[in-house]
């Protein structure tokens, strides 16, 4: 699937690069609110009703464990982005992470390395550290917001993702399912601030480009400069 949405962000891009419209760094926009808000009613329908039940199914220790063992998988990803960026004290740190949590942490169950910091990296963050740019922003079906850098980024995690190659594939599709699950019971409490957007839609797009420029550049992304527009 996040193959797939790579070829197709690609023929979105050859098809549509001229395509008008006043936010540069949105020029698909009329695009991406249509798949905005097939997502919000795929989420209202069926995600959120699960996630709720979820959160007042599953006891506390029960949610702890499962936090732990998905990101104990994610540091494997991590780990690997760490080293594709030349950032090779903290791949130590987040391979002494997977290590250690893989084994005596019982599959990452245990979180036994709680006192390192977890950091986060992906391949959309590794093609901007190599100066490839986000390029146009994008709202991906079922994934929801990204970029064209980082919908590549994405289908290149994806190949290497431990679920993603686990073989007996019931399995993987129900260890993803859970995943998502509890992703996204993880988001309940943060809704209440888009509930005073008059725009959900820009306020999300705005507030992620804002989030993964900042993770491209470690905390210290370079100043932008404002062109006064009557000059």
């Amino acid at each position: 699937m996040k193959l797939f949405l790579a070829f197709f962000i690609l023929s979105l891009l050859s098809g549509c690069a001229s395509a008008p419209n006043g936010n540069p760094k949105d020029p698909f926009e009329a695009y991406n609110r249509k798949i905005f808000n097939f997502n919000m009613a795929l989420d209202n329908a069926i995600l959120k009703p699960v996630a709720h039940g979820y959160d007042a199914v599953v006891p506390k220790p029960g949610k702890i464990l499962l936090h732990n063992f998905f990101s104990n998988l994610e540091d494997i990803t991590i780990t690997l982005n760490d080293l594709l960026q030349l950032k090779f004290k903290q791949a130590l740190m987040d391979g002494y992470r997977v290590l250690f949590n893989s084994t005596f942490g019982i599959l990452g169950f245990a979180n036994l390395t709680d006192r390192l910091e977890k950091h986060n990296e992906d391949f959309g963050q590794t093609l901007g550290y190599w100066g490839i740019g986000s390029g146009p922003y994008l709202m991906l079906p079922f994934f929801g917001p990204s970029s064209a850098r980082d919908g590549i980024g994405l289908a290149g995690d994806g190949l290497t993702s431990p679920v993603t190659n686990i073989p007996h594939v019931p399995t993987r599709y129900g260890v993803y399912v859970v995943s998502e699950i509890e992703e996204r019971a993880g988001l309940i409490s943060q809704e209440k601030m888009l509930d005073d957007t008059s725009d959900r839609y820009a306020f999300i797009r705005d507030f992620y480009l804002a989030r993964r420029k900042n993770l491209v550049y470690d905390g210290y992304p370079p100043r932008e400069e404002y062109i006064d527009e009557e000059e």
